[in-house]
């Protein structure tokens, strides 16, 4: 109903300050004749607070900019966080520390208003944005990782965390549905899972999707977020690499199939080692971390400093890394496109051309 930019504006700044203002229940405030002031005064001395540790003092500056029609809160520091009380309404992006309103920012694909920055999303948001309605068909749920070489018994109580923070089993989601009314085998990993490392079950959701979509001659679409192998479980986890890589190998060599490749911050380790950089089109967010080793320990490696852009997708996609740079809201029509031009039909379209072929062959 909100056609133009700036009504859109003026419309989210109203329902976040009413809604501010309901909750911490301020009915009579000083400057609540300026709402450009409300919004300012109230951010600082409620949500926002300052962390200063040993002898630094790290000033933390906002900005609202009162001549125009926005909401724009522009945060100089890291230091600068949000009170724990209020963290289940804002949610700060990494590149900018600008405050995005949790409410909106999911409708917007978890993309930050202030500078376009992707910020991470759970593997179930992936799915509900790529997959079609109604269409996803889950694969593997029961899988369960275990501590198979005793490792720590902090090791089980870490996972039973995540799996309750989640409400995932492991840190991929395995399964087959439509994009764009197209039958694909899809597997998105979630770094909110153990940071998204790829441990036995990792490796073995990931190699029997591939091996279904290769018996049925199904596109294939693996998206990453990953710290890597798994080092709880040793050889397990770092064998996974070579056990993924051989059934890709069969999929894409043998049977000439098609496997895309997105990658999204961040991407490190044995998942970009392996399957991450196998796909026959490799895809990347923007602003995206992708590397196998950390910058940290490149640096204590080398002994040498490296630059800050080094390892983020645009200075990677320069060097010919990677096929295309894609944003979130339009990796879906990208996907389908890429899947119609290697000739990959939605099904309602194959089905009219099947009946044509019989009503061909019937004359004939």
């Amino acid at each position: 109903m909100l056609n133009t930019q700036i009504s859109w504006q003026c419309y989210i700044k109203s329902r976040i300050l009413s809604h501010l203002r309901f909750d911490v229940r301020i009915k009579k405030s000083p400057f609540a004749r300026d709402t450009v002031n409300c919004s300012k005064n109230y951010i600082y001395n409620f949500i926002c607070t300052e962390n200063i540790t040993g002898t630094e003092s790290i000033r933390s500056i906002i900005r609202t900019r009162r001549n125009e029609n926005d909401f724009n809160i522009n945060i100089k520091y890291k230091n600068f966080y949000i009170n724990k009380k209020y963290r289940h309404l804002w949610i700060q992006c990494q590149n900018c520390f600008g405050l995005n309103y949790k409410k909106f920012l999911r409708s917007k694909m978890n993309i930050c208003e202030h500078c376009g920055y992707h910020l991470q999303i759970s593997s179930s948001d992936r799915i509900a944005l790529l997959i079609d309605r109604g269409t996803w068909n889950p694969m593997d749920q029961d899988m369960v990782p275990t501590d198979s070489i005793n490792f720590q018994q902090r090791y089980k109580k870490r996972i039973d965390s995540c799996q309750r923070k989640t409400g995932l089993t492991e840190a991929v989601q395995t399964g087959i549905g439509q994009l764009n009314g197209i039958l694909v085998a899809i597997g998105v990993m979630d770094f909110k899972f153990f940071g998204g490392s790829m441990g036995s079950v990792v490796g073995e959701k990931i190699t029997r999707l591939i091996e279904y979509a290769a018996n049925r001659s199904l596109p294939l679409v693996i998206v990453c977020t990953s710290g890597g192998a798994r080092m709880q479980e040793g050889g397990l986890g770092l064998m996974q690499m070579a056990k993924i890589s051989s059934a890709s190998h069969d999929y894409q060599s043998n049977k000439k199939l098609f496997y895309v490749s997105i990658l999204t911050s961040p991407t490190t380790g044995g998942v970009v080692a392996s399957f991450g950089m196998l796909g026959d089109i490799i895809i990347v967010e923007p602003k995206a971390y992708v590397a196998f080793a950390g910058k940290r320990v490149i640096q204590q490696t080398l002994k040498r400093a490296i630059s800050d852009n080094s390892q983020m997708s645009e200075y990677l996609f320069r060097k010919g890394l990677f096929d295309k740079i894609v944003p979130r809201n339009l990796l879906k029509g990208v996907l389908g496109e890429l899947f119609q031009l290697h000739g990959f039909l939605p099904l309602k379209r194959k089905i009219r051309k099947m009946k044509k072929f019989k009503k061909m062959k019937l004359k004939r």
